[in-house]
């Protein structure tokens, strides 16, 4: 029981965030004191094996700075991840309309 309060005392994520994107699904109606908690802890095990993989491909690179390229390489390559493609494509096009927009705004020669 200890171990399980200290969890509950020890998040990184701010449980009340993580509570009000779960209550953004207007088919949920009340939600226990735990499932933040689990949600965090799920999202800490996320992040630490998205950082882990990324990092293999950038220190293959002969690189010690974690770069954007080296997530994008991640979810290309593990399947696991495939549930993401969808949000990196979308970002990937909103950035590419910034570079478009960008290079617009410079003045030629």
């Amino acid at each position: 029981m200890g171990r399980e309060q200290d969890f509950k005392n020890h998040n990184d994520l701010p449980l009340a965030r993580i509570k009000r994107i779960m209550k953004s699904d207007e088919d949920v109606r009340m939600i226990s004191a735990e499932a933040p908690v689990l949600f965090a802890k799920a999202c800490e095990m996320f992040i630490l094996e998205m950082t882990v993989r990324s990092w293999c491909y950038a220190e293959q690179s002969k690189r010690r700075t974690l770069q954007k390229e080296d997530i994008h390489i991640v979810l290309q390559l593990t399947e696991v991840f495939d549930f993401l493609n969808s949000v990196q494509q979308m970002n990937n096009t909103s950035e590419e309309q910034k570079h478009q927009t960008s290079s617009m705004d410079i003045p030629k020669g």
